[in-house]
């Protein structure tokens, strides 16, 4: 279905039309696009809404990507930025990753993607530098349309288009990364993204942090903390293309985890695809991400300690500051008691019981507990045991 409408050749077409230019830099973001935009053809059964919605969505990566690369032809200055990235978190839904991400983003020197360039992280044209009034506007609109729909996403995840958040929604604008399934049924884009070379995207994703620090005079100088469970699809690359960064991953039993993360892929494919069953659902979520988590525990025997940082749930839920100050003085930051205020007002103006309880049943997609500690098995011998 919708062939004529998610099709290479038109989508790239409108996307210049718009924008009114011409130049997509490096084309290496068309064989994945290829593949996403077969796997929807043939499989996500969009509703005419859910077309609409992804259309849209990458009609806007495209034309980030055509207004960041016409900047730099412009101010070729963007390119001699210094992007460091002290830490990358990753860590499934319910692991901690989103409070721990956004502590380290408060402590002085330190730097994050917010929500609101996610949705636009190229100055629409016109636009004023360093005056993101429009961008920050668009983002609340799209922001309040997506919690009208799906008012229970509150509870899963923490929304604020000011906060920091996942990078992941702007590799999805190069048709890389696990967002692409978690917001449409596309499994066998899903499975070509297990081994698929995701290098090109990560230095892509370089070149746009350096693109923000241009755009804001008060970035140059900190250092990037990075976060998205999508890293675990693909920890060598980000290794590879970030090898400063120290790779910060949260653990939590996935019992605890994964039904939550299928709740949440159930909710979002009701925008676009009300009618992919929540059992589909549950096997294409759950046998993904054991996969990712599974290559990820090989990895980490593979490679060794040096690289990495692991922040076990139940002890950051008991003391939070104590694991941020482990993770600081690991990428060269101290505590001190300016920073512990920050944190300690975060914490309390971000309390979790301010938001509704998220409620699901892992049964109703399909998943039985011995399913899980089969399919988790190595994850959880090596880092839960």
């Amino acid at each position: 279905m919708h062939e004529a409408i998610f099709n290479r050749d038109a989508l790239l077409a409108e996307a210049q039309t718009r924008n009114g230019l011409s130049d997509f830099g490096d084309t290496w973001f068309f064989e994945p696009m290829d593949v996403l935009l077969t796997s929807v053809r043939e499989e996500a059964r969009l509703s005419e809404q859910g077309a609409m919605i992804q259309r849209e969505r990458m009609l806007t990566g495209l034309g980030n990507r055509l207004r960041m690369i016409e900047d730099i032809k412009k101010h070729p200055e963007i390119l001699k930025e210094e992007a460091v990235v002290a830490g990358a978190v990753m860590g499934l839904p319910r692991t901690g990753s989103t409070m721990l991400h956004r502590l380290l983003a408060t402590a002085p020197g330190m730097n994050a993607i917010k929500w609101w360039e996610t949705q636009n992280y190229a100055p629409f044209k016109g636009e004023e530098r360093g005056k993101p009034v429009k961008r920050r506007e668009m983002a609340v609109f799209i922001q309040e349309a997506m919690l009208k729909a799906v008012p229970e996403l509150t509870s899963i995840h923490p929304f604020s288009i000011e906060e920091p958040d996942e990078e992941v929604i702007i590799m999805d604008q190069v048709f890389i990364g696990t967002m692409a399934g978690a917001s449409m049924y596309v499994p066998s884009y899903g499975k070509w993204l297990e081994t698929a070379d995701q290098r090109p995207a990560y230095r892509d994703l370089r070149t746009i942090l350096k693109y923000l620090q241009w755009q804001d005079a008060s970035r140059p100088g900190k250092r990037w903390v990075l976060k998205t469970p999508s890293h675990l699809s693909a920890p060598e690359a980000l290794l590879e293309c970030f090898p400063e960064a120290v790779l910060i991953t949260t653990h939590r039993d996935p019992l605890q985890t994964i039904p939550s993360y299928c709740s949440m892929v159930d909710s979002l494919y009701r925008l676009a695809s009300p009618n992919i069953s929540k059992k589909e659902v549950g096997a294409f979520t759950e046998k993904t991400w054991a996969g990712y988590l599974n290559n990820f525990a090989k990895l980490r025997a593979r490679l060794g300690p040096e690289r990495f940082l692991d922040v076990k749930y139940e002890e950051q839920i008991k003391d939070p500051l104590k694991q941020v100050e482990t993770v600081l003085q690991r990428v060269g930051l101290a505590m001190n008691p300016h920073t512990e205020k920050i944190m300690k007002d975060w914490l309390e103006e971000n309390a979790r019981e301010k938001r509704a309880a998220h409620k699901y049943d892992m049964k109703d997609f399909g998943i039985t507990l011995e399913q899980m500690e089969e399919d988790f098995a190595a994850y959880k011998k090596q880092f839960l045991s």
